[in-house]
This record gives structure tokens, C-alpha cells and sequence, in this order.
């Protein structure tokens, strides 16, 4: 829970307070006082008479009634001071600093369990344990620094790791990125991140409050709760980014050792974020650069200018917004002949526009109004401004200043000369402004902000699937396992997903005659072993009876074959979707190419079912082999629609069948017309 005795404490008890701020007791009242806090701020510590000018109470007992208490002592010792201050003395918010309980040992949780049964009690709020703290602009109660320029429209940060979130706000402070409020959730025994999201969405005042939050996860604990606040704050104005870290089998390790996080498959989270609308970053530097990103006006569509004085760092930043699908379209005409002949000779307009290093403020501001006011087709506009070392930059800054506050389109400052004109960069930034050093993490970061997908709908897709056909058949099946090609084909069926005439028997004359009906070729497969390939268990083209009556032979002498289907043969594209139930997200569906692609180059695309179809077509676009799908080189492209209308129906299928924990069906094989289940197997647990 989260009260305001947390947020706003009209006092606060440092236990464990010092003088000595290069610990964390010091440190903490030290960021306190200088912090500006305005309630009544006391410190209990036994050998100390006053700490940083503060009169001491050397017990905890000889306190006044107090709103919120610091714990900076060792583990074993807070419990029974928890208990005390919130029975005694009317505490109702704890922040403990102090580690060495779940995250380390046994004994710790249980120490840590005891601490969280006496909040209950007394419904008291509990940042930690391990952690650096929580700061706002009403109380700075953390140990560490920086602390960072504060701003109701500034970025609210939620950390899972203490230590990270200082790294993080080390990079952020560099790029003039400011904070409402920061918060170092340590091991999150009451308050997770997703709790602290919860009270943003509810609580949340869009006149008032941040409208960008950064987390830092390494647990996602409770994966509805993340995807429900997360999105509902998105579709209330706000912008979400967000690492989640331990997404490798070695990170996992890394990250449960370092917090007792659960490991979560990286698909998963993938699934979960595509869902809800947030931006998936993956380091500290393209976290902050996307925080950045987020504080300026949004980019309303793809065209990009790129205005510049030097040619090289211009060809970068045009790699990395093309890679990432946005233009940087060729300025030519007229306009473009005029503002050439207003810059200095051997300068370029063609996009990036190049002003030269010779160039001066006045060029500057003059491409950048050609851009906004000019040059219709620009969305947004990009300036890479250093300095040469021919002249100071006071100027050429403070033109930029002036276009960011009247420009119409957005502008990202790229300005990379942090040591050579450091006091001009601080001098920027000190107006408000964030600079994006490096060309290529702006690139990378903007592209995927771009490419992220607005939540998805809350509500369920209208479809014919027979929910009840599909409960009919997994109520009827007795064991776990993969169940029976005819089972999984009426499965398929029932969700309206098309497939090919088929029949399984363990009748050689049945198959043949089923074979001549739908007529040749046909293809035979193995029933009983799951991997039918590994086995020798699939022959394609068979063309007469004959052929057929011989594969059928040899196929029940296969170890564990318990009959033959048989397929009418067809061609195609071959496709792959599959799913996987994931403990506490549910089930994530997996869409890609068939074949190489997803077997060899992974290059496959995940959602969280159910499904809608804007999240399938999100899905399905956001393939490395896409423009397959799409039709090039003179090829004919595949039926999109009915690929995403497969996958939408296969997600309701499952979201009805969550004894299904694993299933795929490889291939679909696509034309321009159809998109039809080749082959599918599905495993179940009751």
C-alpha cells in the first residue's frame, strides 16, 4: 500500500543516522537536509548526542509520534524495531535501506516476513528492504547521489535494483533528463513496481502529474497487474519504457541470485510489452535516451530532416533511421535551391541538409525554419551541432533554444561535444532542454519508439470460434501428453482455422482409398513419434496407390508408430505459429516464416493471448522476413489477412483451452489466396 505518510511525511526518523555521510546513514540525512525537506526530521542513533546539526534520540522509545521511519541498521534489528514504531509510536510508511535478508539468506526472509506481517497490521506502507530509498520533490530520502534536477513533468522512475537505478540516473542526468520521482523498490516485499504503477493509474491527474515513467525490472511479479496499469496509463496520455533484464538463461541466473527474481521467458515479455504499450529498451543509455525522446512532442510521422556541420555523423544518424523504417526524404526544388544559396558555398541541401563547419548561427536557425516552415513533407528535425574549435557555441545555442520553444515540429539536439564545449552544453541543458550525444543511440532509440504499438483493445475479438466444441474436446481427453492427430484437427476446426484434407488410420486400404477421393500427390506422415522428420517419418509427393502402399509399410515399422496420416499435397509458403503457456503470463503465441527462418534465424515475432488483429498485423510487421510476406523482387505476396485472422483465432482458442502449455503448427503454407494448417501437434496438462 501506499499512503501519504510515504509520499508526504511531515516527519521522518533517520534510525541509524550519522555524521559519517560516506555511509548510508550519513548520506541519507545528508541528502534530506539538502534536499530542502520542510516537516520535522529527527535521528535516533545510541553513540551520537547530534547528527548534521540534529538534536538525537538515542532509543527508538524516546521518539514522538513519527509518519515515516528510515532503517539504515543491520537486518536483524528491524523487525523488533518496525514492531515498536508502528505499535508505540504511530508510524505508518517504512523505508528500509539496510540488506542481508531475502536476497541473501533463509533467515533473512523470515525476518523480512516478519516486518511485512506487522505493516499489515498496523497498515503501514514498505519500501524494501535493500534498497536506496525514494525520492520526491517533498522529501529526498535516499543515500546516494546524483540527485537529479526535479520537475512535476519530469520522468517518475521505478527501479527494482538500487544500484542500477544510480547508473541510470548517472546517464540520465548527462542528457539534461529531469524526474518527478524516483523510486528504489529493492526486493519489493509489499510494494512491487507494478504496485507503485497501480497507485499512478489510479491516483493519476493528467494536469498534474508526469506523463513518462522508466522502470527497471528484474521480477515481474505479477504480469496482469503490470499489463493493466500499464496500459490504462498509456491510453491516458502517458509513455511507458521499460528494461527488463535476466531475459538470458545466464541473466536469469544473474538476476535470481541478485534479488530472488523469477525468470520469465524473454518471449513472455516481449508478449506482455507489445500488449501494453511499452517501449522494450535494453540498456541504461537507450532507456534515458528514450526518456529523452519522451519529453518532447511526438513524432507524427516518418520524414526526417537532419540539419548539420558535420557530414560523417549526418550519414550515421541517416543509417540508423533508415534501418529502423523511417525516411529521410531527398530535398530538392526550389526551396531547396533557395536555401542553398543563402548558406556558404559547398554546403548541401539534399538531406542532410550540411551547413559546413564554417557554418554560422545564423545558417543554423535559417535550415531549421526552412524545415518547419518550408519543407512540408518534415515531421521532425534532427540538429547535430558540435563545435569545430573555431568558435564558442553561446550563439549557435541560444538559436537553438529559440527554434525548440517555437518551432512547430519537433526538434532532437545532437549536441556531441561534452568536453570542448562542456559550459555551453550545461548552459543548454540548464534551460530545459535534453541533448542526445550520439546520433546512432537517438536513431536506434527514436526508431523504436516509433515501432511500438499503442495497447492493445481490452476486450476479447469477436469470432465464430465454437467455444464450446473446444471445451467438448479437451474435456474429453484422459492424458497428458501430445494428444491425437484427429483431436488436434478438431481442435483446429472448431477455432475456424483452415486446414488440409487429412486422414490418420491404421488401415493401409482406408489411406488409399482416402488418397484416390482427394486425388495425387499425398503426402504420408507418421503417427506416434513427435518428431516425425528425426524418424524418417514423412514422405512427400507420393503420386499412385502403389507408392503409397509401400511408404505406409515401412512407416509402421518406425519405433512407436501407431498408424499413417495422409495429406492432400499442397503448395506454398511455408509459415509457423506457435504458442507456449507461460506461468503467470499465460499463454504467448509465436508467429514467423516457416522453415529456416524460424528454426535458424529465430526471426520470429510474439503476443499475449488473446489476441486482437491489430496486435496480430503488429506481430506479423515486425518480422525481419516481412517483406516476404508482403511480396517482393517481383514475387507475389501471401494472404496477411488470413495470417493474422489464424493467429487471432488460435490465441481465442487457447485463451479457452489453458490445459494447452504447448502447441504449433509448422507449416501453414500461404499464397495469395489461402493460408492453410499443414501440420500441428499439441500437448496438454490437465
Amino acid at each position: 500500500m501506499i499512503n501519504q505518510q510515504l509520499l508526504h511525511p511531515e516527519s521522518i526518523v533517520v534510525v541509524g543516522g550519522s555524521n559519517n555521510t560516506q555511509k548510508p546513514g550519513g548520506a541519507v540525512v545528508r541528502n534530506l537536509i539538502s534536499g530542502g525537506y520542510q516537516g520535522t526530521l529527527r535521528i535516533v542513533n545510541p553513540k551520537e548526542d547530534e547528527v548534521q546539526g540534529i538534536k538525537v534520540c538515542h532509543n527508538v522509545s524516546e521518539l514522538p509520534q513519527t509518519d515515516l521511519a528510515i532503517l539504515v541498521i543491520a537486518a536483524k534489528y528491524c523487525p523488533d524495531t518496525v514492531d515498536l514504531l508502528a505499535k508505540d509510536k504511530g508510524v505508518k510508511a517504512f523505508i528500509i535501506l539496510s540488506a542481508g535478508f531475502g536476497e541473501e539468506t533463509h533467515e533473512g526472509a523470515l525476518l523480512e516476513e516478519r516486518i511485512l506481517q506487522t505493516c499489515r497490521e498496523h497498515g503501514a506502507a514498505l519500501i524494501g528492504p535493500n534498497c536506496i530509498g525514494l525520492m520526491n520533490a517533498w522529501h529526498h530520502s535516499v543515500f546516494t547521489k546524483p540527485i537529479p534536477r526535479l520537475n512535476p513533468k519530469g520522468a517518475d522512475f521505478i527501479s527494482g535494483s538500487g544500484a542500477t537505478a544510480v547508473f541510470i540516473l548517472e546517464s540520465a542526468v548527462m542528457k539534461g533528463l529531469q524526474f518527478n520521482s524516483v523510486w528504489s523498490i529493492g526486493n519489493g516485499k509489499q510494494i512491487g513496481i507494478e504496485d507503485v504503477l497501480e497507485y499512478m493509474d489510479e491516483h493519476f491527474d493528467a494536469e498534474r502529474d508526469s506523463q513518462v515513467k522508466l522502470l527497471y525490472i528484474e521480477n515481474i511479479a505479477n504480469p496482469d497487474k503490470l499489463l493493466l496499469h500499464a496500459s490504462s496509463l498509456i491510453r491516458k496520455g502517458c509513455r511507458i519504457a521499460a528494461i527488463k533484464a535476466g531475459s538470458s538463461e545466464s541473466g536469469s541466473r544473474a538476476a535470481s541470485s541478485h534479488t530472488g527474481a523469477i525468470a520469465s521467458s524473454d518471449s513472455a515479455v516481449e508478449a506482455l510489452f507489445r500488449k501494453a504499450g511499452i517501449v522494450r529498451c535494453f540498456s541504461r543509455e537507450e532507456l534515458t535516451t528514450v526518456g529523452c525522446i519522451f519529453t518532447l512532442p511526438r513524432v507524427k510521422g516518418k520524414n526526417c530532416a537532419i540539419v548539420t556541420h558535420a557530414g560523417g555523423p549526418g550519414v550515421m544518424l541517416t543509417d540508423a533511421l533508415s534501418k529502423g523504417g523511417l525516411n529521410i526524404p531527398q530535398l530538392k526544388g526550389e526551396l531547396a535551391d533557395e536555401l542553398k544559396g543563402q548558406l556558404f558555398a559547398g554546403s548541401s541541401t539534399a538531406n542532410p541538409i550540411d551547413i559546413l563547419a564554417t557554418g554560422t548561427p545564423e545558417h543554423l536557425g535559417l535550415a531549421i525554419d526552412y524545415c518547419d516552415k518550408k519543407f512540408s513533407d518534415i515531421d521532425a528535425i534532427m540538429v547535430i551541432f558540435g563545435t569545430p574549435g573555431l568558435f564558442p557555441l553561446w550563439d549557435a545555442y541560444e538559436v537553438l533554444h529559440q527554434k525548440i520553444q517555437t518551432c512547430s515540429k519537433p526538434i532532437f539536439p545532437v549536441l556531441p561535444c561534452l568536453n570542448t564545449a562542456g559550459p555551453e552544453v550545461a548552459e543548454f541543458l540548464a534551460k530545459g532542454h535534453v541533448n542526445f550525444s550520439d546520433e546512432v543511440t537517438l536513431g536506434t532509440a527514436l526508431t523504436r519508439v516509433m515501432q511500438t504499438p499503442p495497447p492493445a483493445a481490452e476486450t476479447m475479438e469477436k469470432t465464430d470460434v465454437d467455444v464450446a466444441r473446444i471445451r467438448q474436446i479437451i474435456d474429453g481427453v484422459n492424458s497428458n501428453g501430445y494428444i491425437a492427430p484427429k483431436e488436434v484437427n478438431a481442435l483446429l476446426s472448431a477455432a475456424g482455422i483452415p486446414t488440409v484434407p487429412e486422414l490418420t488410420a491404421s488401415d493401409k486400404q482406408t489411406l488409399i482409398d482416402f488418397a484416390n477421393k482427394v486425388g495425387y500427390p499425398v503426402v504420408a506422415k507418421v503417427v506416434g513419434p513427435v518428431h516425425k522428420s528425426d524418424v524418417g517419418g514423412v514422405t512427400l509427393n507420393i503420386n499412385t496407390p502403389e507408392q503409397l502402399a509401400v511408404e505406409y509399410d515401412r512407416m509402421m515399422q518406425i519405433a512407436d508408430a501407431t498408424g499413417v496420416m495422409v495429406q492432400k499435397m499442397i503448395k506454398g509458403t511455408e509459415l509457423f505459429i506457435g504458442a507456449k503457456y507461460e506461468p503467470r503470463f499465460g499463454h504467448v503465441v509465436l508467429c514467423g516464416l516457416g522453415g529456416i527462418f524460424v528454426e535458424v534465424l529465430k526471426d520470429v515475432s510474439s503476443g499475449l493471448a488473446p489476441l486482437s488483429y491489430d496486435e496480430a498485423y503488429s506481430m506479423i510487421r515486425s518480422l525481419r522476413g516481412y517483406k516476404i510476406i508482403k511480396g517482393t523482387r517481383g514475387q507475389q505476396g501471401l494472404n496477411e489477412d488470413k495470417y493474422a485472422d489464424i493467429i487471432v483465432r488460435l490465441s481465442i482458442l487457447l485463451r479457452h483451452a489453458t490445459e494447452i502449455k504447448e502447441m504449433d503448427i509448422n507449416p501453414l503454407l500461404a499464397d495469395k489466396d489461402n493460408v492453410v494448417a499443414v501440420d500441428a501437434r499439441i500437448r496438454i496438462e490437465k
